[in-house]
Protein backbone atom coordinates (compact mmCIF):
# COMPACT_ATOMS: atom_id res chain seq x y z
CA UNK A 1 0.00 0.00 0.00
CA UNK A 2 1.59 3.62 -0.93
CA UNK A 3 -0.64 4.53 2.26
CA UNK A 4 2.04 3.04 4.58
CA UNK A 5 5.35 3.83 2.80
CA UNK A 6 7.65 6.33 3.71
CA UNK A 7 8.00 9.60 2.54
CA UNK A 8 10.80 12.26 2.90
CA UNK A 9 10.26 16.15 2.73
CA UNK A 10 12.65 18.34 0.89
CA UNK A 11 13.94 19.79 4.36
CA UNK A 12 14.98 15.40 4.76
CA UNK A 13 12.35 15.13 7.73
CA UNK A 14 11.71 11.44 7.36
CA UNK A 15 7.44 10.11 7.96
CA UNK A 16 7.14 6.88 7.81
CA UNK A 17 4.18 6.47 6.08
CA UNK A 18 1.26 9.06 4.82
CA UNK A 19 -1.37 9.36 7.66
CA UNK A 20 -0.99 12.84 9.44
CA UNK A 21 -2.95 13.47 12.91
CA UNK A 22 -4.54 16.61 11.64
CA UNK A 23 -4.26 19.45 13.85
CA UNK A 24 -7.95 20.24 16.00
CA UNK A 25 -8.53 22.82 18.84
CA UNK A 26 -7.70 20.48 21.75
CA UNK A 27 -8.73 23.57 24.56
CA UNK A 28 -7.42 22.30 27.17
CA UNK A 29 -4.17 25.11 28.01
CA UNK A 30 -6.28 27.41 30.47
CA UNK A 31 -5.00 31.21 31.39
CA UNK A 32 -3.43 32.68 32.50
CA UNK A 33 0.24 31.00 31.49
CA UNK A 34 -1.62 28.77 28.64
CA UNK A 35 1.08 26.32 28.80
CA UNK A 36 0.45 22.72 27.29
CA UNK A 37 -0.43 21.08 30.57
CA UNK A 38 -0.16 17.50 31.85
CA UNK A 39 -3.55 16.59 30.42
CA UNK A 40 -2.14 17.40 27.34
CA UNK A 41 0.41 15.37 27.28
CA UNK A 42 -1.30 12.47 28.14
CA UNK A 43 -3.88 12.96 25.26
CA UNK A 44 -0.53 13.48 22.96
CA UNK A 45 0.84 10.14 24.44
CA UNK A 46 -1.57 8.34 23.32
CA UNK A 47 -1.30 9.81 19.74
CA UNK A 48 2.24 9.60 20.02
CA UNK A 49 1.38 5.19 20.33
CA UNK A 50 -0.72 5.25 17.21
CA UNK A 51 1.34 4.71 14.61
CA UNK A 52 1.12 7.90 12.97
CA UNK A 53 3.00 9.44 10.30
CA UNK A 54 2.94 12.66 11.75
CA UNK A 55 1.27 14.22 14.06
CA UNK A 56 0.15 17.97 14.04
CA UNK A 57 -0.77 19.94 17.02
CA UNK A 58 -3.81 22.10 17.58
CA UNK A 59 -3.19 25.71 16.52
CA UNK A 60 -0.96 27.44 18.58
CA UNK A 61 -1.48 31.27 19.17
CA UNK A 62 1.31 33.18 18.50
CA UNK A 63 -0.09 36.96 20.24
CA UNK A 64 -1.48 36.61 24.00
CA UNK A 65 -3.66 39.69 23.26
CA UNK A 66 -5.79 37.72 20.42
CA UNK A 67 -6.61 34.09 21.02
CA UNK A 68 -8.90 31.79 18.53
CA UNK A 69 -10.24 30.57 21.58
CA UNK A 70 -9.73 30.94 25.86
CA UNK A 71 -7.91 27.55 26.37
CA UNK A 72 -5.82 28.04 23.22
CA UNK A 73 -2.36 26.94 23.92
CA UNK A 74 -0.02 30.35 23.39
CA UNK A 75 3.52 30.10 22.23
CA UNK A 76 4.31 33.65 23.62
CA UNK A 77 3.78 32.25 27.03
CA UNK A 78 5.46 34.32 30.25
CA UNK A 79 6.02 31.11 32.29
CA UNK A 80 9.13 31.03 33.35
CA UNK A 81 9.54 27.59 32.65
CA UNK A 82 8.03 27.28 29.52
CA UNK A 83 10.56 26.13 27.23
CA UNK A 84 11.06 23.19 29.83
CA UNK A 85 7.36 23.13 29.61
CA UNK A 86 7.47 22.44 25.76
CA UNK A 87 10.36 20.50 25.78
CA UNK A 88 8.48 17.78 27.31
CA UNK A 89 5.34 18.16 25.40
CA UNK A 90 7.96 17.53 22.26
CA UNK A 91 9.46 14.80 23.88
CA UNK A 92 5.84 12.78 24.60
CA UNK A 93 5.15 13.61 20.94
CA UNK A 94 7.69 12.19 20.23
CA UNK A 95 8.69 9.57 22.53
CA UNK A 96 7.69 6.53 19.71
CA UNK A 97 9.29 8.06 16.68
CA UNK A 98 6.94 10.25 15.24
CA UNK A 99 7.70 13.63 13.87
CA UNK A 100 5.52 16.16 15.28
CA UNK A 101 5.26 19.74 13.74
CA UNK A 102 3.13 22.77 15.68
CA UNK A 103 0.64 25.15 14.21
CA UNK A 104 0.94 28.66 14.61
CA UNK A 105 -2.03 31.10 14.62
CA UNK A 106 -3.29 34.38 14.68
CA UNK A 107 -6.89 34.54 14.49
CA UNK A 108 -6.91 38.16 13.15
CA UNK A 109 -10.73 39.03 13.13
CA UNK A 110 -12.06 35.87 14.38
CA UNK A 111 -11.14 36.26 17.66
CA UNK A 112 -13.84 36.42 19.84
CA UNK A 113 -14.68 38.28 22.87
CA UNK A 114 -13.01 37.16 26.17
CA UNK A 115 -10.13 34.95 23.80
CA UNK A 116 -7.00 36.86 24.64
CA UNK A 117 -5.06 39.43 27.11
CA UNK A 118 -6.84 42.44 25.44
CA UNK A 119 -8.92 45.36 27.09
CA UNK A 120 -12.81 45.60 26.48
CA UNK A 121 -12.72 47.79 23.80
CA UNK A 122 -9.47 46.56 22.10
CA UNK A 123 -10.35 46.32 17.90
CA UNK A 124 -9.26 42.29 16.94
CA UNK A 125 -6.53 42.87 13.85
CA UNK A 126 -6.85 42.37 9.97
CA UNK A 127 -5.48 43.26 7.14
CA UNK A 128 -8.71 45.98 6.09
CA UNK A 129 -11.69 46.73 8.34
CA UNK A 130 -13.72 44.18 7.18
CA UNK A 131 -16.50 42.70 9.64
CA UNK A 132 -17.13 39.16 9.97
CA UNK A 133 -20.62 38.46 7.70
CA UNK A 134 -22.41 35.88 9.64
CA UNK A 135 -25.70 36.07 7.53
CA UNK A 136 -28.64 38.91 6.32
CA UNK A 137 -30.58 39.19 9.68
CA UNK A 138 -30.45 41.88 12.09
CA UNK A 139 -29.53 39.63 14.95
CA UNK A 140 -26.79 37.96 13.05
CA UNK A 141 -24.92 41.22 12.54
CA UNK A 142 -25.81 41.88 16.19
CA UNK A 143 -24.11 38.56 17.11
CA UNK A 144 -21.16 39.85 14.77
CA UNK A 145 -20.69 42.83 16.55
CA UNK A 146 -20.91 41.55 19.88
CA UNK A 147 -18.61 38.35 19.32
CA UNK A 148 -16.16 40.38 17.13
CA UNK A 149 -17.02 43.80 16.56
CA UNK A 150 -15.62 45.55 13.24
CA UNK A 151 -11.56 44.66 13.27
CA UNK A 152 -9.06 47.26 13.03
CA UNK A 153 -6.85 47.80 9.58
CA UNK A 154 -3.39 47.15 10.89
CA UNK A 155 -0.17 49.43 10.81
CA UNK A 156 2.60 48.21 9.50
CA UNK A 157 4.19 48.25 12.94
CA UNK A 158 1.04 45.84 13.51
CA UNK A 159 2.35 43.63 10.65
CA UNK A 160 5.74 43.74 11.62
CA UNK A 161 5.17 42.83 15.06
CA UNK A 162 2.73 39.71 14.21
CA UNK A 163 5.81 38.22 12.07
CA UNK A 164 8.15 38.56 14.77
CA UNK A 165 5.73 36.46 16.72
CA UNK A 166 5.01 34.22 14.62
CA UNK A 167 8.98 33.82 14.34
CA UNK A 168 8.87 33.63 18.25
CA UNK A 169 6.76 30.55 18.07
CA UNK A 170 8.59 28.88 15.87
CA UNK A 171 11.91 29.48 17.37
CA UNK A 172 10.32 27.59 20.51
CA UNK A 173 8.70 25.28 18.89
CA UNK A 174 12.39 24.57 17.00
CA UNK A 175 14.56 24.83 20.56
CA UNK A 176 12.19 22.74 22.45
CA UNK A 177 12.65 19.76 19.81
CA UNK A 178 9.37 19.50 17.61
CA UNK A 179 10.95 18.55 14.09
CA UNK A 180 9.05 22.06 12.01
CA UNK A 181 5.69 24.14 12.34
CA UNK A 182 2.92 24.89 10.31
CA UNK A 183 1.86 28.54 9.12
CA UNK A 184 -2.11 28.22 9.44
CA UNK A 185 -3.47 30.25 6.34
CA UNK A 186 -6.90 28.82 6.36
CA UNK A 187 -9.93 28.93 7.88
CA UNK A 188 -10.35 32.72 7.28
CA UNK A 189 -7.56 33.48 10.29
CA UNK A 190 -5.23 36.39 9.77
CA UNK A 191 -2.68 34.85 6.76
CA UNK A 192 -5.89 33.95 5.52
CA UNK A 193 -7.77 37.28 5.41
CA UNK A 194 -4.20 38.64 3.95
CA UNK A 195 -4.50 36.43 1.23
CA UNK A 196 -8.02 36.66 -0.31
CA UNK A 197 -8.76 40.04 -1.43
CA UNK A 198 -12.25 39.58 0.17
CA UNK A 199 -10.81 40.62 3.62
CA UNK A 200 -7.33 42.12 2.10
CA UNK A 201 -8.37 45.54 0.51
CA UNK A 202 -4.93 47.12 1.24
CA UNK A 203 -3.19 48.86 -1.27
CA UNK A 204 0.21 48.95 0.56
CA UNK A 205 3.28 46.52 0.00
CA UNK A 206 0.94 43.70 1.60
CA UNK A 207 -2.29 44.47 -0.64
CA UNK A 208 -3.52 45.51 -4.02
CA UNK A 209 -2.39 42.17 -6.33
CA UNK A 210 -1.73 38.20 -5.31
CA UNK A 211 1.52 38.98 -4.73
CA UNK A 212 1.17 41.64 -2.47
CA UNK A 213 -1.49 39.90 -0.64
CA UNK A 214 1.03 36.76 0.23
CA UNK A 215 3.79 38.98 1.19
CA UNK A 216 3.28 39.23 5.15
CA UNK A 217 3.39 34.55 4.68
CA UNK A 218 6.41 35.18 2.83
CA UNK A 219 8.58 37.19 4.86
CA UNK A 220 7.52 34.85 7.46
CA UNK A 221 8.57 31.75 5.83
CA UNK A 222 12.21 33.42 4.83
CA UNK A 223 12.81 34.58 9.00
CA UNK A 224 11.65 31.19 10.14
CA UNK A 225 14.26 29.66 8.02
CA UNK A 226 16.75 32.61 9.55
CA UNK A 227 16.10 31.65 12.52
CA UNK A 228 16.09 27.86 12.78
CA UNK A 229 17.85 25.40 10.44
CA UNK A 230 17.45 23.99 6.90
CA UNK A 231 16.44 20.87 8.66
CA UNK A 232 13.50 22.55 10.16
CA UNK A 233 10.01 21.50 8.51
CA UNK A 234 7.71 24.32 7.50
CA UNK A 235 4.45 23.81 5.91
CA UNK A 236 1.50 26.35 5.02
CA UNK A 237 -1.68 25.14 5.41
CA UNK A 238 -3.99 27.24 2.77
CA UNK A 239 -7.45 27.23 1.97
CA UNK A 240 -9.26 25.69 -1.71
CA UNK A 241 -12.71 27.62 -1.47
CA UNK A 242 -11.14 30.99 -3.11
CA UNK A 243 -10.32 28.46 -6.15
CA UNK A 244 -13.89 29.16 -6.90
CA UNK A 245 -13.46 31.34 -10.41
CA UNK A 246 -10.68 31.31 -13.02
CA UNK A 247 -9.62 34.39 -11.94
CA UNK A 248 -9.12 33.79 -8.31
CA UNK A 249 -7.81 30.33 -9.30
CA UNK A 250 -4.95 32.22 -11.11
CA UNK A 251 -4.68 34.45 -7.96
CA UNK A 252 -3.60 31.20 -5.51
CA UNK A 253 -1.67 29.52 -8.42
CA UNK A 254 0.53 32.68 -8.80
CA UNK A 255 0.51 32.81 -4.36
CA UNK A 256 1.26 29.49 -3.75
CA UNK A 257 4.21 29.74 -6.95
CA UNK A 258 5.79 32.22 -4.23
CA UNK A 259 5.23 30.42 -1.39
CA UNK A 260 7.04 27.48 -2.66
CA UNK A 261 10.13 29.33 -3.88
CA UNK A 262 10.12 30.72 -0.43
CA UNK A 263 11.22 27.20 0.47
CA UNK A 264 8.24 25.60 2.41
CA UNK A 265 8.20 21.50 2.92
CA UNK A 266 4.64 20.75 2.50
CA UNK A 267 1.53 22.39 1.58
CA UNK A 268 -2.09 21.56 3.41
CA UNK A 269 -5.55 21.91 1.80
CA UNK A 270 -8.61 22.53 3.31
CA UNK A 271 -10.68 25.09 3.51
CA UNK A 272 -13.36 27.24 5.16
CA UNK A 273 -14.15 30.06 7.33
CA UNK A 274 -16.02 31.30 10.37
CA UNK A 275 -18.49 32.44 8.00
CA UNK A 276 -18.74 29.40 6.04
CA UNK A 277 -17.03 26.18 7.87
CA UNK A 278 -16.61 23.95 5.22
CA UNK A 279 -13.72 22.43 7.60
CA UNK A 280 -16.56 21.20 10.11
CA UNK A 281 -18.66 19.87 7.77
CA UNK A 282 -20.17 16.58 8.40
CA UNK A 283 -19.44 13.69 6.23
CA UNK A 284 -20.79 10.66 8.05
CA UNK A 285 -24.16 9.94 6.05
CA UNK A 286 -22.31 6.62 4.28
CA UNK A 287 -19.75 3.86 4.94
CA UNK A 288 -18.03 1.87 2.27
CA UNK A 289 -19.39 -1.97 2.71
CA UNK A 290 -17.63 -3.35 -0.16
CA UNK A 291 -14.44 -2.89 -2.21
CA UNK A 292 -15.02 -0.20 -5.46
CA UNK A 293 -13.85 -0.69 -8.95
CA UNK A 294 -14.89 2.85 -9.27
CA UNK A 295 -12.18 4.51 -7.33
CA UNK A 296 -13.13 8.42 -8.07
CA UNK A 297 -16.87 7.78 -7.26
CA UNK A 298 -14.94 6.78 -3.53
CA UNK A 299 -12.32 10.26 -4.24
CA UNK A 300 -16.08 12.07 -4.37
CA UNK A 301 -18.10 10.50 -1.50
CA UNK A 302 -14.99 10.93 1.09
CA UNK A 303 -12.41 14.08 0.42
CA UNK A 304 -13.69 17.43 0.90
CA UNK A 305 -11.00 18.88 -0.74
CA UNK A 306 -9.36 16.82 -3.15
CA UNK A 307 -10.28 18.37 -6.39
CA UNK A 308 -8.61 21.44 -5.78
CA UNK A 309 -5.73 19.84 -4.84
CA UNK A 310 -5.24 18.16 -8.23
CA UNK A 311 -5.70 21.06 -9.56
CA UNK A 312 -2.50 22.59 -7.61
CA UNK A 313 -0.66 18.87 -8.54
CA UNK A 314 -1.02 19.95 -12.26
CA UNK A 315 1.06 22.97 -11.40
CA UNK A 316 3.37 22.07 -8.84
CA UNK A 317 4.40 18.49 -9.70
CA UNK A 318 7.11 18.06 -7.15
CA UNK A 319 4.94 20.11 -4.17
CA UNK A 320 4.36 17.84 -1.20
CA UNK A 321 0.48 17.78 -0.71
CA UNK A 322 -1.56 17.22 2.60
CA UNK A 323 -5.14 16.63 1.92
CA UNK A 324 -7.27 17.23 5.05
CA UNK A 325 -11.24 16.66 5.44
CA UNK A 326 -13.47 13.91 5.38
CA UNK A 327 -11.40 10.37 4.27
CA UNK A 328 -13.22 7.81 6.62
CA UNK A 329 -11.69 4.74 4.55
CA UNK A 330 -8.46 2.83 3.44
CA UNK A 331 -9.51 2.50 0.18
CA UNK A 332 -10.57 6.20 -0.28
CA UNK A 333 -6.98 6.96 1.21
CA UNK A 334 -5.56 4.89 -0.98
CA UNK A 335 -7.24 6.03 -4.59
CA UNK A 336 -6.47 9.71 -3.36
CA UNK A 337 -2.99 8.81 -3.20
CA UNK A 338 -2.45 6.31 -5.81
CA UNK A 339 -4.24 9.27 -8.17
CA UNK A 340 -1.69 11.70 -7.04
CA UNK A 341 -3.62 13.75 -6.08
CA UNK A 342 -2.06 14.31 -2.88
CA UNK A 343 0.96 12.60 -1.00
CA UNK A 344 -0.49 12.46 2.65
CA UNK A 345 -4.13 11.66 4.06
CA UNK A 346 -5.03 14.16 7.06
CA UNK A 347 -7.30 13.15 9.43
CA UNK A 348 -8.61 14.78 12.43
CA UNK A 349 -12.23 13.85 14.22
CA UNK A 350 -11.58 10.01 13.28
CA UNK A 351 -8.16 10.69 15.57
CA UNK A 352 -10.16 12.12 18.64
CA UNK A 353 -12.10 8.89 18.17
CA UNK A 354 -9.67 6.90 17.73
CA UNK A 355 -5.99 7.76 18.60
CA UNK A 356 -3.96 4.92 17.67
CA UNK A 357 -6.27 4.42 14.22
CA UNK A 358 -3.35 3.60 11.91
CA UNK A 359 -1.89 0.81 13.72
CA UNK A 360 -4.97 -0.66 14.64
CA UNK A 361 -7.26 -0.19 11.27
CA UNK A 362 -6.14 1.30 8.72
CA UNK A 363 -2.53 0.15 8.71
CA UNK A 364 -3.00 -3.23 10.11
CA UNK A 365 -2.51 -5.94 7.16
CA UNK A 366 -4.78 -8.26 9.34
CA UNK A 367 -7.87 -6.08 8.18
CA UNK A 368 -9.44 -6.29 5.03
CA UNK A 369 -10.28 -3.17 2.80
CA UNK A 370 -13.90 -3.96 3.32
CA UNK A 371 -13.46 -3.06 7.13
CA UNK A 372 -10.46 -0.90 7.34
CA UNK A 373 -13.04 2.11 7.91
CA UNK A 374 -13.99 4.41 10.68
CA UNK A 375 -16.91 6.71 9.49
CA UNK A 376 -18.52 8.57 12.34
CA UNK A 377 -22.01 9.61 13.25
CA UNK A 378 -22.93 12.39 12.89
CA UNK A 379 -22.99 15.25 15.87
CA UNK A 380 -26.71 16.16 16.43
CA UNK A 381 -27.59 20.08 18.05
CA UNK A 382 -29.13 19.48 21.30
CA UNK A 383 -32.33 20.80 21.06
CA UNK A 384 -31.09 24.10 23.27
CA UNK A 385 -29.32 24.83 19.86
CA UNK A 386 -32.60 24.50 17.44
CA UNK A 387 -33.51 27.29 19.59
CA UNK A 388 -31.17 29.81 18.51
CA UNK A 389 -31.47 28.91 14.67
CA UNK A 390 -33.14 32.88 14.48
CA UNK A 391 -29.47 34.10 15.80
CA UNK A 392 -27.12 32.73 13.50
CA UNK A 393 -27.29 30.33 10.69
CA UNK A 394 -27.49 26.64 11.36
CA UNK A 395 -23.82 25.85 9.87
CA UNK A 396 -22.22 28.09 11.61
CA UNK A 397 -23.70 26.80 15.10
CA UNK A 398 -23.22 23.23 13.97
CA UNK A 399 -20.00 23.53 12.71
CA UNK A 400 -19.17 25.14 16.18
CA UNK A 401 -21.05 22.89 17.96
CA UNK A 402 -19.07 19.60 16.27
CA UNK A 403 -15.46 21.12 16.58
CA UNK A 404 -16.84 21.30 21.04
CA UNK A 405 -17.88 17.68 20.60
CA UNK A 406 -14.58 16.32 19.32
CA UNK A 407 -12.31 18.69 21.48
CA UNK A 408 -14.14 17.04 24.00
CA UNK A 409 -13.31 13.86 22.95
CA UNK A 410 -9.48 14.92 23.52
CA UNK A 411 -9.92 16.10 26.71
CA UNK A 412 -11.51 12.74 27.63
CA UNK A 413 -8.32 11.41 26.46
CA UNK A 414 -6.15 13.84 29.32
CA UNK A 415 -8.43 12.57 31.46
CA UNK A 416 -7.13 9.16 30.83
CA UNK A 417 -10.62 7.94 29.44
CA UNK A 418 -11.54 6.16 25.81
CA UNK A 419 -12.84 8.78 23.86
CA UNK A 420 -16.44 7.82 23.20
CA UNK A 421 -16.68 5.11 19.64
CA UNK A 422 -18.71 7.22 17.35
CA UNK A 423 -18.87 4.85 14.57
CA UNK A 424 -20.98 4.24 12.70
Amino acid sequence: MLISQEIVLPCDLRLPNRLVKAAMAESMAPAPAHDPNDKMLVAYKEWAKGGWGMLLTGNVQVSEQYLGGPMDVLSSSSSGDVEKIWKGWASTCQENGTPTVVQLNHPGRQSPLGAGQRGFFTKNLAPSAVKLNFGSSLLAGVASSLLFGTPKAMTEDDISLVIDQFVAGAKLSFQAGFKGVELHGAHGYLLAQFLSPKTNQRTDGFGGSPAKRAEIVLRIIRRVRQATSKEFCIGIKLNSVDASSSDSLADTIEQISLIVEAGIDFLEISGGTYEDPKMAQQNETSSITAPTKEKQSTLQRESFFLSFAQMIRVHFPKVVLIVSGGFRTRIGMEAALQSGGCDMIGLARPAAVLPRLPREIILNESIKDVDATVSLKPVILPKFYSYLHWLLPVKIMGGGYGSMYYAGQIQRMGDGLKPVDARL
